[in-house]
């Protein structure tokens, strides 16, 4: 069976997108891996569909899927990119478009710029919105027997979960191997994904990020929320940070409780594809 997809980037974070509207096909675990392999596959962080919403009050269907098959709850710069990619493919002429996910429905707006700013809703910081093992939303301190070490960290939910941990000296540290032991801790009962920030000062922070299911990436989305909402609950941020990952910047704005967080940044076009699968 031949599929047309879109290879697309937000900040190196890279995609396949698939449109659902006008053709088919069965999303199954071994065609995810099999797609995303970047020697025999076509390569990606994540997969993409955007297919007709079961709320007819918004507008697309948003599913997300890792490279190992696993089906993610939200993606911050995949959302960037499915607004790109349904203007482009004229599946839409709307500039502002609300996006059904697996957790909550997401707004994407087309700046007058080219750059996109996602509505990623309000961040959650409860252990059961996590979810996570623990009794208090606080700095949680988590033991790693492996590797004998000790790390201190705070959870959010921005649709799918985070943890963030503070470090210095981001560039030579072992994000790799923290990261895929945190990822999958116990207290984590559906894995979490890791940010490890370094604040440069209280608009601007360093970030790198191991994602569950993919491993390392150039930038991730949620992941930059995460980080700027927990440095603004501990009073380390300000309501306006620009965040730097290897891939890029991205701008966010969070305002505190009750209010929604902000994310801006670009979405990039690197192919159009056909492949039998």
């Amino acid at each position: 069976m031949s599929i047309r997809f879109s290879k697309m980037h937000g900040l190196g974070n890279d995609f396949v997108i698939i449109d659902l509207i006008s053709q088919t096909w069965e999303i199954r675990t071994e065609n995810v891996i099999k797609l995303s392999d970047r020697k025999t596959g076509i390569g990606f962080d994540q997969l993409l569909t955007v297919s007709p919403p079961k709320n007819p009050e918004l507008d697309f269907l948003y599913r997300i899927y890792n490279a190992d098959g696993s089906e993610a709850e939200q993606c911050g710069n995949g959302a960037r990119c499915l607004l790109k990619f349904v203007l482009d493919h004229r599946l839409t002429f709307k500039k502002k478009i609300r996006l059904e996910t697996k957790r909550r429905p997401i707004t994407c707006v087309l700046e007058d710029n080219g750059q996109i700013t996602v509505d990623m809703g309000e961040p959650q910081f409860k252990p059961k919105q996590i979810p996570q093992l623990a009794d208090t939303e606080e700095e949680y301190y988590l033991e790693l027997k492996e590797i004998e070490k000790r790390l201190v960290l705070t959870t959010v939910n921005l649709g799918n979960p985070h943890a963030v941990i503070e470090v210095t000296e981001i560039e030579n540290y072992p994000v790799e191997k923290y990261g895929s032991i945190v990822s999958t801790h116990s207290t984590f009962p559906e894995g979490i994904n890791v940010g490890f920030m370094e604040v440069v000062s209280s608009d601007r922070i360093k970030l790198r990020v191991f994602e569950r299911g993919v491993g390392e990436t150039s930038s991730c989305g949620t992941a930059a929320c995460a980080a700027v909402a927990s440095g603004i609950k501990r009073g380390k941020l300000k309501p306006e940070v620009v965040v730097d990952q290897i891939g890029g910047e991205l701008k966010i704005k969070w305002f505190g409780s009750e209010s929604p967080l902000m994310m801006t940044g670009p979405a990039s076009n690197v192919y159009e594809g056909e492949i039998d699968i």
